[in-house]
C-alpha cells in the first residue's frame, strides 16, 4: 500500500504546524487507498547541514543523516505542512530536505500551507526545491488562512471548502505516488541489472 508522510515543517515553540498536521492526518485516516504517518521534524533534530559530501553522492558520514535517510526513504509521497516565514518556508524544513537527495527522487509531494496568506509563497518556493530533487508536486494544495481558518489566529477551524481542497490534494498525491512507483522499480532494476 502507498505510504505517505505528513511532514511537520516547523519546530518553533507555539507553532500551529502540529495542529495542522493532526487535522490532515485525521482527514487522511478516512481513506483506504494509502497509509499516512506524521513525521514531525521536532522528533528528528538535525544540525545545520554538516555532511562533507553533497547529498546527491549518497554517502553519509553521520548517523543522524543515515537515520533521517531511512525515515524519508520509507515513504512513497509526502505532504509538507509549512508556515511562511519572510516569503519562504522554514529554515528547519529546508535544512531537512537538503540533507538528502535520492530518497526524494521519483516520489510525489503535496503542500498544506498556513499563515496570513496561506503560505502561498512558501509553497511556491518549495515547488522549486522539489523540482531539483526530482520530486513531483501535485497541482492542488491547501492554503489555510489565519483570518478564516483559525479562531482568534490560534485555534484551527478549517472552513468546509478546505476539507474539499485537502481531499482533492490527497487524491492527486496518492495517484501520483502510485504512478511514480513504476519509475522507482525501474530504477532499482536498472541498478541491479
Amino acid at each position: 500500500m502507498t505510504r505517505i508522510a505528513i511532514i511537520v515543517g516547523s519546530v518553533r515553540p507555539g507553532r500551529q504546524g502540529r495542529a495542522v498536521a493532526d487535522w490532515v492526518f485525521a482527514q487522511a485516516g478516512q481513506r483506504t487507498d494509502a497509509t499516512f504517518e506524521i513525521v514531525d521534524l521536532a522528533d528528528h533534530p538535525l544540525p545545520h547541514l554538516d555532511e562533507p559530501v553533497p547529498a546527491a553522492g549518497g554517502h553519509y558520514a553521520h548517523q543522524h543523516t543515515r537515520d533521517w535517510s531511512r525515515v524519508v526513504d520509507g515513504f512513497d509521497g509526502y505532504v509538507f505542512v509549512t508556515p511562511e516565514y519572510n516569503h519562504s518556508t522554514t529554515g528547519v524544513l529546508k535544512n531537512a530536505i537538503d540533507f538528502l537527495y535520492a530518497e526524494w527522487n521519483n516520489k510525489a509531494a503535496a503542500f498544506v500551507g498556513y499563515g496570513v496568506v496561506g503560505a502561498a509563497r512558501a509553497v511556491e518556493h518549495l515547488r522549486l526545491i522539489a523540482a531539483e530533487l526530482q520530486l513531483a508536486t501535485v497541482r492542488s494544495q491547501v492554503a489555510l488562512s489565519f483570518h478564516q481558518d483559525f479562531e482568534e489566529f490560534t485555534t484551527l477551524r478549517p472552513a468546509p471548502f478546505q476539507v474539499e481542497a485537502l481531499g482533492a490534494t490527497l487524491d492527486e498525491l496518492v495517484a501520483w505516488s502510485g504512478a511514480l512507483a513504476v519509475l522507482r522499480r525501474d530504477q532499482v532494476g536498472a541498478s541491479n541489472g
